[in-house]
């Protein structure tokens, strides 16, 4: 169905100043061996060191590795072309990505050590439970803070120095809600994650959409962290007249969820929001996912041509179709650097101010940002079909 679109190597590189929120100088340490090298060096320039924070390893690890790839793609390409310039300087950026397993307490020991290497602006946290409980230092260490995925509400409420690249969890709900009303169904089940800030904070929204639009919930089946049997959550909805299922988790989550809808002889579409970008990796037959529709700012088949030379560079490094974290992660560097070139300074309080007066046209759209650290800039709704991701016309 037509429908409208809705929301509109030179050298090892990871080298650092001893930098402590808006002061430079001290001396250079070498990278350690989980740093992240930046290849194509501006000779005799300096060195801005970017911290990255987010889940390398565990249950998320795809969103944290493909932000983190993504963003060295970036780096590289930027110091490939001479870094980038602030008065007669010439930074070369550097990438430390530390790994938090998308857990609050190692989000906040990566971000004290990135710190104390001398971070200068920070992509992260990727996940949104991480990134509250990082924002507060990063808000009293007065450092530019860019969640490339974070879409939690809480992420940037009442700190001034951090900002959003993705959508919001209330802005993906309500969306997705109204998507349920124009494609002519009423009756819609809910299955989510109630101990997790993404998802609980997409659900709300969406149910409060599907109200106000004169739709019904019929149920609202809930989990918890680490759960991998939805059976009992399935089998009430199946019980129920829902006509589609909405399902606000990360797609390790939902690829046991729609597995097991299959095996229980439910044939119910289900929707879901960006978290779900990713899925067809996680599971093991792809027809269990056909149809599902979800949110994301980014698709590798889009023919326009910045996109298509971001995926073949990633392709040929990474032998892997980029998603849209990856994308993400790209976008954030050049946000970073479109601040630091309209400060025309790498103080942190420069660069921050700055933000909210650069327009950047991105791999996942043309982004400026609000004065909250909110991003205006438009979405896609995926389709899988034959397997594939697929826009949605």
């Amino acid at each position: 169905k037509n429908m409208k679109k809705f929301l509109a190597g030179a050298m090892a590189l990871v080298m650092m100043f001893s930098f402590a929120a808006c002061s430079s100088g001290g001396d250079v340490e070498q990278p350690s061996d989980n740093e992240s090298n930046t290849e194509g060096s501006a000779e005799g320039s300096d060195t801005f060191l970017i911290g990255g924070i987010g889940p390398l390893t565990g249950g998320a690890a795809s969103y944290g590795n493909s932000v983190k790839q993504g963003a060295e793609i970036a780096i590289a390409e930027i110091n490939e072309a001479g870094g980038v310039k602030v008065g007669d300087a010439s930074y070369t950026l550097a990438l430390d990505f530390q790994d938090d397993e998308s857990s609050e307490d190692k989000a906040i020991t990566a971000y004290n050590s990135l710190m104390d290497k001398g971070m200068q602006a920070m992509i992260g946290t990727v996940t949104s439970a991480p990134c509250i409980a990082v924002k507060e230092l990063s808000k009293q260490d007065n450092i530019l803070q860019i969640t490339p995925s974070g879409s939690a509400i809480e992420c940037i409420t009442d700190a001034p120095n951090v900002f959003r690249l993705c959508f919001t969890d209330p802005l993906q709900g309500t969306t997705m809600a109204d998507f349920v009303k124009e494609q002519g169904f009423t009756k819609v089940a809910v299955i989510f994650n109630n101990s997790d800030d993404y998802s609980t904070g997409m659900k709300n929204a969406f149910v409060e959409q599907v109200k106000t639009n004169g739709g019904e919930v019929v149920t609202e089946e809930a989990f918890n962290e680490g759960d991998v049997d939805f059976s009992t959550q399935l089998t009430k909805i199946k019980s129920t007249d829902a006509e589609i299922i909405f399902c606000p988790v990360y797609y390790e989550a939902a690829a046991y969820i729609t597995q097991q809808a299959k095996e229980l002889g439910m044939n119910l579409p289900f929707i879901g929001g960006d978290g779900w970008d990713g899925i067809l990796a996680q599971v093991t037959d792809p027809a269990t996912i056909e149809g599902a529709v979800f949110l994301s700012p980014f698709l590798a088949t889009d023919e326009a041509e910045e996109v298509a030379g971001f995926v073949a560079k990633y392709q040929e490094k990474y032998s892997a179709t980029p998603d849209q974290f990856a994308a993400d992660g790209y976008d954030t560097v050049y946000v970073i650097k479109a601040a630091i070139e309209k400060a025309n300074s790498v103080e942190s309080e420069d660069m921050i101010a700055a933000m909210t007066e650069i327009t950047v046209d991105g791999i996942t759209g043309s982004m400026s940002f609000t004065e909250d650290g909110e991003p205006d800039k438009s979405a896609k709704f995926v389709v899988i079909k034959d397997g594939q991701y697929t826009a949605m016309e």
